[in-house]
């Protein structure tokens, strides 16, 4: 009989397992989400679903994952994960983690070399073995092992998506303690970093042994590493770690300011104190010369301490806004969640999302949006069940009898493959009839710098109005960005019919903040994201506003703040 955290990691490994087969990524995807449901669970919660056969009423988990899940708690082992095993390589789980090394490749090594490790792999590369193999060569080689030295480097960080889903039922957890006066995540959560290597939780309380106790009791939490009289440290079932620490209310702020970071922005920030004759620190703010403690009950106290605007914590990572600040510059019309009025980037059945229009258009219509756009695939990404012209056709039928019946306005529009020559998929006449288009690449990723550039300048010519969808094509910790000349595709971009897309979709957060600012000071405008495939992603939009006000995007530089008209205005194609 497995434990929930042990099903769980069974489930994770059988979506890596599924995705290096080249399966469907949301199937693969399901098993992840199952697996993040079951951690959610206490062991007596797993224990009596299975007995009562009632694993269905759990959110994410349906009738063959519940069937997965039932067969691994009471065996301990899966035949379904045996089969998958049995049908790989050995060790291609931890091949599959090079980066650019995909599972053809993998197979390939392992049919020709035998290789079962990265360790075997690093070998035959330096020994020259890998480049007289058949689909391989010198360059393959030396990029087998920069990806190699990349692995063996790397830090363990998890994806924002997954800390914070650890994180929030904790911090809400602290937060109905009694004893605690106000609590927050700060660290890289707090600055919606893309990945995370642990969790902070600061909470202000006179009582830190109460507080700590209760924070100790959340079944999630495995074991307690370490605890003093401020501090408690813990290990979840994830094997994640979270530090707890508890101040006096009066240095919350500090406190906050201080586990947020970055350590390069506090770095910057102290020496900026010491010019003022003051140290800053997580218990406060104190004059350097005669001791005394100032009065900083916020954040925002402490900026002003320095003589600086509030920085918002997105902001906070020593990349020119101390400078900006102390130019006169202010942060506090960056775009906000509640700005955005439309949902932007939304796949249906149509091709390959899950829910249907209707279904989708009702979600969007009970979080408070204006409008809703469907842009589902287009033909030429047969993979994800791209719309050809007929089913288009059907499609604008169904949007229409859709619209009957809810108050959202749905707006008709297409994820277009920006194609090898730099064309737009669908013929001219099709594309001018579309309220919103957006231009993606999905294939032929590994181009040379040169010919995606002019691929990409290519399609932001194009006469039609489009977004250019999650622009580089990184999916964070799995594929770098495509290789291009970023700045130069701005260029054309900031003289063309174009916006930038901010992709929420957790998994890419494309484009990463440096292009943002990039993309700003070239004037270049922007439109923020669900790329949701499914009711629950539209829940996306927090992770799109995030990473653009990492970027520093203001509210007057996003389209879909606008209602629905003038959005619509603002991106017709034509």
């Amino acid at each position: 009989m497995l434990d929930r955290f042990a099903i769980a990691r069974a489930l994770r490994e059988i979506a890596s397992l599924l995705e290096l087969k080249g399966e469907n990524p949301f199937r693969a995807r399901a098993y992840d989400n199952g697996a993040r449901s079951l951690e959610k669970l206490t062991d007596e919660e797993l224990a009596r679903l299975v007995d009562e056969k009632r694993l269905t009423e759990v959110k994410g988990i349906g009738t063959a994952l519940a069937a997965l899940i039932a067969e691994l708690f009471l065996t301990g082992h899966s035949a379904f994960l045996d089969e998958l095993r049995a049908a790989l390589p050995p060790g291609l789980i931890e091949l599959a983690q090079v980066p650019d090394l995909g599972p053809r490749k993998i197979q390939a090594l392992h049919e020709a070399l035998g290789i079962t490790s990265v360790a075997a792999l690093k070998a035959a590369c330096e020994a020259g073995q890998v480049r007289g193999l058949k689909g391989f060569g010198e360059k393959s080689e030396e990029k087998i092992l920069e990806g190699i030295q990349r692995y063996e480097t790397r830090e363990e960080r998890m994806l924002l998506v997954h800390a914070l889903e650890l994180g929030e039922p904790l911090l809400a957890h602290v937060r109905a303690c009694p004893a605690v006066h106000c609590a927050d995540l700060a660290g890289s959560a707090r600055r919606w970093k893309e990945t995370v290597a642990d969790l902070d939780i600061v909470a202000g309380s006179l009582a830190p042994t109460d507080v700590m106790d209760h924070f100790a009791s959340h079944p999630s939490i495995e074991r307690v590493e370490a605890r003093g009289d401020t501090k408690c440290t813990v290990r979840l079932g994830t094997g994640f770690q979270v530090d707890l620490r508890v101040v006096p209310p009066v240095d919350y702020g500090t406190a906050l300011h201080h586990f947020t970071g970055s350590k390069d922005h506090h770095v910057r920030l102290r020496g900026l104190a010491r010019e003022r004759g003051l140290t800053v620190s997580e218990w406060g703010v104190v004059r350097l010369e005669s001791g005394d403690k100032l009065e900083v009950p916020s954040e925002e106290a402490l900026y002003q301490q320095l003589g600086l605007p509030y920085i918002p914590p997105e902001l906070r990572e020593n990349e020119g806004e101390i400078e900006a600040a102390l130019a006169g510059e202010r942060f506090d019309d960056l775009v906000r969640l509640e700005d955005i009025q439309g949902m932007v980037h939304c796949h249906t059945t149509f091709s390959d999302g899950k829910n249907s229009i209707e279904e989708m258009a009702r979600a969007a219509e009970a979080m408070g949006m204006k409008y809703l756009t469907i842009t589902d695939h287009s033909p030429t990404a047969a993979y994800a069940g791209g719309v050809k012209f007929d089913d288009l056709l059907r499609q604008w039928d169904e949007i229409a009898r859709v619209q009957e019946k809810v108050k959202v306005r749905l707006l008709r529009g297409t994820e277009s493959d920006i194609l090898e020559d730099g064309a737009l998929d669908y013929p001219d006449a099709v594309l001018e009839k579309f309220d919103v288009i957006i231009a993606s690449i999905h294939s032929r990723m590994r181009m040379d710098e040169d010919q995606m550039t002019r691929r990409l300048i290519g399609a932001m010519r194009q006469p039609w109005f489009k977004i250019w969808g999650h622009a580089l094509g990184r999916l964070i910790q799995k594929r770098d960005p495509f290789a291009c000349r970023v700045e130069e595709v701005l260029d054309v971009v900031a003289d063309s019919r174009a916006a930038v897309e901010i992709n929420g979709d957790p998994y890419r957060l494309d484009m990463e903040p440096r292009w943002i600012r990039e993309a700003r000071r070239r004037g270049i405008r922007f439109v923020i994201s669900t790329d949701a495939h499914s009711v629950d992603a539209l829940r996306n939009l927090r992770f799109g506003v995030g990473i653009a006000r990492r970027g520093g995007v203001r509210r007057s530089e996003v389209i879909n703040v606008k209602d629905a008209e003038g959005f619509r205005r603002e991106v017709r194609p034509s």
